[in-house]
């Protein structure tokens, strides 16, 4: 009796251990993916549809072995949001109020009588608002047998499009639907005690198109046309091609005006300014405005909504999986006195 339980109990293990057994050896082995164990095995444990027509909509990822990390060209990205004032707001009717004109004073003696003084003038800013939205999307199948994360670089790609998107809109955005660019407000060049609000003042360069004679005489003319007040944080902005241009000049006794930074991380100097480069700026041309100088922390508002929000959606169009991301933004000129331009023109 002992024997025949014995030899029962033998064959309900070996029936226990061919039920834990892998159909196929190596196929699920621990740590290897179902492809490696196809490669390895010829086993099919999982089977995919994969949606790879097009080699360069994804097709180049699949089933490849590549590697998982992927180059991107680099975008120049404006630097203005850097600079400038960004203050987070609740809704899109933000407003601002600028005094102008200050309150006026005035002197009276001991026992004198002390009439009303004028009081200050205000002026309401409301920066364009606008949203900026990307819409991409990507097969489940991609999504899932990729060699890389595809979520996380859509979202890096999105991030990267909106700076670049926003930074152009600083600098040279008409206000329509999108932030006004500071390159977009009325200039004039009367000085700040005549000049309406709202409109940048601009110095001539004495050339169309170019610098006249002695360049770093203009250069200085800029820096100073802004108020002593101003001109602590102030900047230069301009693009890589104007900045060739600048750091060749010399002074008579042959020092170069523009400094190099000798630490990580701090822009070079023109005039004892930090210079930023931003190529949204134009190039020296005819008329144009290639070279800007003022404090941007008082010049030009930022405001914004909320930060970039992505939404994956993968319920409206299957089997592809949408990011939508949106971003609401708008910008504009708050202190027209804070920002100068020269302007490459004979007048």
């Amino acid at each position: 009796m002992t024997d025949t339980h014995d030899a029962l109990d033998s064959f309900a293990a070996q029936d226990m251990e061919a039920m834990q057994r892998p159909l196929l050896e190596r196929a699920g082995a621990p740590g290897e993916g179902a492809f490696a164990g196809f490669v390895r095995s010829g086993a099919t444990l999982e089977i995919k549809a994969l949606s790879s027509v097009s080699g360069d909509a994804g097709g180049y990822a699949i089933p490849r072995e590549i590697d998982a990390q992927i180059d991107a060209t680099l975008t120049a990205i404006s630097p203005i949001r850097g600079v400038a004032n960004v203050v987070r707001v609740g809704s899109a009717g933000y407003r601002k109020l600028v005094t102008t004109g200050g309150t006026p004073s005035g002197w009276a003696a001991e026992t004198d009588a002390r009439g009303g003084t004028g009081t200050p003038s205000f002026t309401e800013i409301a920066p364009p608002m606008g949203e900026l939205y990307a819409n991409p999307s990507a097969s489940q199948a991609m999504l899932d047998d990729a060699a890389f994360d595809v979520e996380e670089w859509l979202a890096g790609e999105i991030a990267t499009e909106f700076a670049r998107a926003e930074g152009a809109a600083f600098v040279n955005g008409s206000g329509v639907n999108r932030p006004k660019g500071f390159l977009q407000a009325p200039i004039a060049a009367t000085g700040d005690a005549a000049r309406a609000f709202g409109t940048l003042q601009y110095l001539a360069s004495g050339a169309a198109g170019d610098f006249a004679a002695n360049p770093q005489d203009r250069l200085v003319d800029l820096v100073q046309a802004l108020r002593g007040a101003y001109r602590q944080g102030a900047v230069f902005v301009m693009n890589s091609s104007t900045l060739a241009r600048i750091r060749k000049f010399k002074t008579s006794d042959g020092a170069f005006l523009w400094s190099p930074s000798l630490v990580a991380g701090t822009p070079a100097s023109l005039l004892g300014y930090p210079v930023i480069e931003a190529e949204d700026m134009p190039d020296m041309a005819a008329n144009s405005c290639a070279i800007a100088f003022g404090n941007f922390k008082a010049g030009y508002l930022i405001a914004e909504r909320s930060e970039t929000v992505i939404l994956r959606d993968p319920y409206t169009n299957k089997p592809f999986v949408n990011f939508y991301a949106t971003k609401r933004i708008g910008g504009c000129v708050a202190n027209s006195e804070a920002i100068k331009l020269l302007k490459f023109a004979v007048s």
